[in-house]
């Protein structure tokens, strides 16, 4: 019975693990997109009282040529919009809104190019999604010490947990697997108990042989 249990526990785990190489990027921008929203919203209600009808005009301009999938027109209005109202919260999340498309139609050197302005130009939290992309872009390129130096860079706490998370992902992968589980259980202790996202680190976590919950049963006298 203990044998049937470990390997459906096992097939658990390869199918959260097979999930995650498939989705794992796209859960991230999605995932990081949403948290930014009530930043983004807040901006977006300064944008229209300072600015007025011009630069919203621009921004759905920006928004209709994301949803539709043309990354060059988005690029086009994010540059001037970065000319004329570079100082604006709505300009970054353009910023975003441009790399995203940008990445998933395969630009990703604009992509980069799009998040490092952000990155740069950006509030705290914009910022730090910024950097949160650069990282993946680095991951996928192997380029691991300016995946790292990206993470360093974000400070909002907001996205503490997925930085850490992140940051396991690249430790593992130049293999060192003790700091990538330091990492992730740091994740993994800031996610929120009912967050399904927790249960993708806990997944990493279990594939390294830290499973949380072993290690809290095994905390207990």
């Amino acid at each position: 019975m203990a044998t049937n249990l470990d390997l459906q526990e096992q097939e658990q785990l390869d199918e959260l693990k097979a999930f995650w190489n498939q989705w794992g990027n796209l859960i991230t921008w999605t995932l990081t997109l949403v948290l930014a929203g009530f930043a983004a919203w807040n901006g977006w209600n300064w944008w229209q009282g300072q600015q007025g009808a011009k630069a919203a005009l621009m921004f759905d301009e920006l928004d209709r040529a994301v949803q539709a999938g043309e990354p060059d027109k988005a690029a086009k209005v994010f540059a001037d919009m970065k000319e004329r109202y570079a100082g604006a919260l709505v300009t970054q999340q353009a910023g975003l809104l441009t790399a995203r498309t940008q990445f998933e139609k395969g630009q990703v050197d604009a992509a980069v190019t799009s998040l490092s302005w952000v990155a740069d130009k950006g509030n705290e939290e914009h910022a730090a999604l910024a950097r949160l992309h650069l990282a993946s872009v680095h991951l996928d390129k192997k380029a691991y010490d300016e995946a790292l130096k990206q993470l360093d860079g974000v400070k909002s706490p907001e996205f503490e947990a997925l930085s850490q998370d992140r940051r396991g992902d690249v430790l593992k992968a130049q293999g060192k697997t003790a700091e990538a589980v330091t990492a992730w259980r740091a994740a993994w202790d800031k996610l929120d108990e009912t967050a399904e996202y927790r249960r993708i680190v806990e997944a990493k976590l279990t594939s390294a042989g830290a499973a949380p919950a072993a290690a809290a049963s095994g905390a207990k006298p």
